[in-house]
C-alpha cells in the first residue's frame, strides 16, 4: 500500500539550460517563493554534499533574499519556527506544504507530501531521471503539471 495524500501534486519546472548552477538557482527561487506565501518547505537532496551545497547557496543565491533555513537530520531535527528544512532523508522532515525534490530518485515516502516540486534541466541523464521520476508519480495517480521556464 503506497502512503499516497487525497491530493497529491507534482510539478515539473523545465529549464532550458543544462546548467546545474542554474537548476540550483531556481530551487532556491521557488524555495524563497513559497517561503514568502509562508509555507512550509522542505528541499530534499540527494546526499549531504548536496545538501550543505545547498544551504550555501540560499543563503548567497540572491542579494536581495532571505530565507531562514536549517539542515535537519536524525541527529539535529527540524526546529519547529524553521520554515525551510533541507534534509537527504524525508522520513525526519517535519509536516510541509511543499517538497522541493533536488535528489534523482524519488523514495516512496515522498508520495506523502501533497505537494512535490521537480525541477529538470535540458542535460541528458537529468532530463531521463525526470522521466522516470514523472512515471513514478504517474504510477501513484498524482496530479502532474509541467511548465516550461524561460530563464
Amino acid at each position: 500500500m503506497t502512503d499516497r495524500p487525497s491530493a497529491g501534486r507534482a510539478d515539473f519546472y523545465v529549464l532550458k539550460r543544462a546548467d546545474a548552477r542554474a537548476r540550483n538557482v531556481f530551487a532556491c527561487r521557488l524555495t524563497e517563493k513559497a517561503y514568502l506565501k509562508d509555507l512550509k518547505v522542505l528541499v530534499l537532496t540527494g546526499d549531504d554534499a548536496q545538501a550543505r551545497e545547498f544551504d550555501g547557496l540560499l543563503w548567497t543565491f540572491s542579494d536581495d533574499s532571505f530565507v531562514p533555513h536549517q539542515i535537519v537530520s536524525a541527529a539535529q531535527p527540524a526546529e519547529e519556527s524553521a520554515p525551510v528544512c533541507i534534509a537527504v532523508d524525508p522520513a525526519i522532515a517535519p509536516p510541509v506544504d511543499l517538497v522541493v525534490h533536488l535528489g534523482n530518485h524519488p523514495p516512496d515516502s515522498l508520495t506523502r507530501f501533497a505537494r512535490i516540486a521537480e525541477i529538470i534541466d535540458s542535460d541528458e541523464n537529468r532530463k531521463r531521471l525526470g522521466r522516470e521520476r514523472f512515471k513514478f508519480y504517474r504510477e501513484r495517480q498524482l496530479t502532474l503539471e509541467t511548465h516550461q521556464i524561460d530563464e
